[in-house]
């Protein structure tokens, strides 16, 4: 009953933080989020892969459904056209935000677009309501251990689609927004090895919150930040010196996550490999938001970047207008994912620029 009760409280809770920031920083409301969710999703069973609504880009959207100890989910998976025989491609695990399906993440991102030119593959898991009324993915669960039974269903789903499709299992790299972000920090955390880089947009770092209601703090910047190796303790693992690259975007003006976090998270990663903070500067593109980029390098590594959005709310910078917690004033983040992730990968074994 105490566990229902505070699940309660949370799910209220993020519901009024989310539903405030759509009406002071959104252009787009839940109308348009609400429509998103019709779009047709697969029924069948099995991990089986076939084709499915979605985004108009040329290429395979297939869909499909992970099992495991944790229950089920869903997935979605872009395969861009015309590969050649024996090619294998990069992949781009992509982790939706809050109130999203993978479908509305797919729409807002414009990230299948951007994988078609370029030339990899798009894995977008999604959340059951059933597991979280809101649709988000449980990071913050730790205490029961649902997040990490969330963090194994997502694996499974990558090694499904890795399974029978051509990926390059050693570029695979990680991204997510909100709680989205949360957990791809948190796979990162617990399965290095898997990852070539991750990517935070909005999101809370691994350490900070062990339940809903701590989420709730954590969210709002009131709870610090455990070190990597004490979380790394506090899950079992031995801690590593061998962490993936670590990219964090985050707007200025965020009233649901506050941009504390994004700070604790990239400090998280410094502290995790001796990292030093080099000279923040400032860049502006048109009319679209300025941004303050910091870098932390390990001597010449870097080991993570901090992307700050001026006047970005809690939402995907340079997102499709379209769709809810996108904004397309912001300097365009998939594209600042790409070109982060494609760097920590192989350059001799990228397809395309």
């Amino acid at each position: 009953m105490a566990k229902r009760s505070m699940m309660s409280v949370w799910a209220g809770g993020l519901q009024r933080s989310l539903k405030q920031a759509a009406r002071r920083q959104m252009k787009v409301g839940f109308k348009a989020l609400g429509e998103s969710m019709k779009v047709a999703q697969d029924s069948s069973l099995g991990g089986s892969t076939r084709k499915a609504a979605a985004p108009r880009v040329d290429g395979d959207w297939l869909s499909g459904v992970t099992l495991g100890a944790g229950g089920a989910r869903r997935f979605k998976l872009y395969r861009p056209p015309e590969l050649l025989p024996g090619e294998r491609l990069p992949l781009l695990l992509m982790l939706h935000g809050c109130g999203q399906t993978a479908n509305a993440f797919a729409l807002s991102t414009r990230m299948n677009s951007l994988a078609a030119r370029e030339g990899f593959m798009v894995l977008y898991p999604e959340q059951d309501r059933l597991a979280n009324p809101q649709a988000c993915w449980n990071w913050f669960d730790t205490a029961s251990g649902k997040a990490y039974g969330e963090a194994g269903l997502i694996l499974r789903a990558l090694d499904q689609v890795c399974a029978r499709h051509p990926v390059d299992r050693s570029r695979v790299a990680v991204a997510g927004l909100s709680a989205g972000a949360s957990m791809a920090a948190l796979l990162a955390i617990r399965h290095p090895e898997r990852f070539k880089a991750v990517v935070m947009h909005s999101g809370v770092p691994p350490g900070t919150a062990h339940s809903g209601l701590t989420a709730l703090g954590a969210m709002k910047g009131r709870r610090s930040t455990r070190s990597l190796a004490v979380s790394a303790a506090a899950m079992g693992l031995t801690p590593g010196s061998t962490l993936p690259p670590l990219l964090v975007i985050h707007g200025v003006r965020d009233l649901v996550v506050a941009d504390d976090n994004a700070h604790a998270a990239v400090q998280a990663w410094a502290e995790a490999t001796g990292a030093r903070a080099g000279r923040a500067r400032q860049q502006g593109r048109g009319k679209r938001y300025p941004m303050q980029l910091t870098d932390f390098k390990a001597g010449t590594r870097l080991v993570a970047r901090l992307v700050e959005v001026s006047a970005l709310g809690h939402a995907w910078s340079g997102g499709a207008k379209s769709q809810a917690f996108s904004d397309p004033q912001g300097p365009d983040a998939s594209r600042m994912v790409w070109r982060f992730v494609s760097r920590s990968f192989d350059a001799e074994w990228r397809r395309r620029g």
